[in-house]
């Protein structure tokens, strides 16, 4: 059974003070993790362990900011 995540219903219940325009882009990376988890999902159902790192934090100049992230990917000796 596919675990429930909840991203994008968590993402449009925070997303109730923002305006349209930033309403759509959580919209947007609410879309893209739920994307991101089926394929570490199907990567680890492969055969490989994923870990997501934040490799550096974009500031947007006016106090916002955001985590970047990397795959770091073990596989195992059979």
């Amino acid at each position: 059974m596919t675990p429930q995540t909840r991203v994008k219903e968590r993402a449009e219940e925070q997303a109730s003070a923002m305006t349209t325009d930033q309403q759509a882009m959580i919209r947007m990376v609410a879309n893209d993790l739920h994307r991101l988890n089926q394929s570490v999902m199907k990567a680890v159902d492969a055969g490989v362990s994923v870990e997501l790192v934040r490799s550096a934090r974009h500031h947007g100049g006016d106090g916002n900011w955001g985590d970047l992230l990397i795959p770091v990917v073990v596989t195992q000796a059979h």
